[in-house]
């Protein structure tokens, strides 16, 4: 089966002579949550740029479900959900407005938004929120509006970047358990975070980018031995130490 996103050969950034990434390739499959994980300035967040098709590649291709953005861009974007690190919503539309807004650009059908809203507002502790204004809430409030809309969409692939940050422990939660669901479902996510204990408890496979390349990726026995411990019970974070510190270009 085709995986859901395939990053071929990638090299970019902000400058053709300075290339931020150098021959990125991974894949993402259905059914299966795989964490980005590096320091700050690896080039994750690069990464995600292009993936989201807010960078164009300056060698190598992105697919989304099969195709790249210029072959058919509405499908390329329509192919995934997006989550960043910083909330980004309308000030003046309520909460319930924002979801309805994400329910017509993905075409979700009336009697399914709104069992699928009032689930999400429920499981969020949103719902006392719904007619308020974005200008109105907590940051933590404003990342749960935005994880909301993602998950209302329930698109072939959820990119998710640094979900945790402003969240409380119930919002964690919620959001763990329905990451866990759309990939039973079979969707495909890709998940950023600097919290490592989170990403190797809940994802299936890792890549570790360090200086915009990758240095190891796979299970965590890949990235066990791609550090060259020899300590199977080490944990994700122990490796990715040894990985970063070392000299792994």
């Amino acid at each position: 089966m085709e995986p859901i996103l395939q990053v071929t050969g990638l090299q970019g950034g902000y400058s053709p002579k300075r290339p931020v990434l150098h021959d990125i390739t991974f894949e993402v499959n259905a059914g299966e949550m795989i964490g980005l994980i590096g320091l700050n300035g690896a080039g994750k967040s690069t990464t995600i740029k292009h993936v989201l098709g807010l960078m164009k590649p300056q060698q190598g291709e992105v697919k989304v479900s099969g195709v790249q953005l210029e072959q058919d861009a509405e499908r390329y974007r329509s192919a995934f959900a997006y989550v960043p690190e910083s909330p980004v919503l309308f000030d003046e539309l309520t909460v319930e407005e924002h979801l309805h807004l994400t329910g017509q650009a993905y075409n979700v059908a009336g009697e399914v938004y709104k069992a699928r809203k009032e689930r999400l507002l429920q499981e969020f502790q949103m719902a006392p929120k719904r007619k308020a204004f974005a200008s109105h809430l907590s940051k933590g409030m404003k990342q749960k509006v935005m994880i909301m809309n993602a998950l209302l969409a329930e698109p072939p692939l959820y990119i998710i970047d640094e979900p945790f940050l402003g969240l409380d422990p119930l919002g964690i939660r919620s959001l763990l358990e329905r990451l866990v669901e759309v990939k039973e479902r079979g969707s495909a996510i890709l998940m950023s975070s600097h919290i490592l204990a989170t990403v190797e408890a809940y994802c299936d496979r890792y890549i570790v980018l360090h200086q915009g390349r990758i240095v190891a990726q796979g299970t965590l026995e890949h990235i066990r031995q791609a550090a060259g411990m020899d300590d199977q019970r080490g944990t994700l974070e122990d490796a990715f130490y040894q990985l970063v510190m070392g000299d792994h270009r």
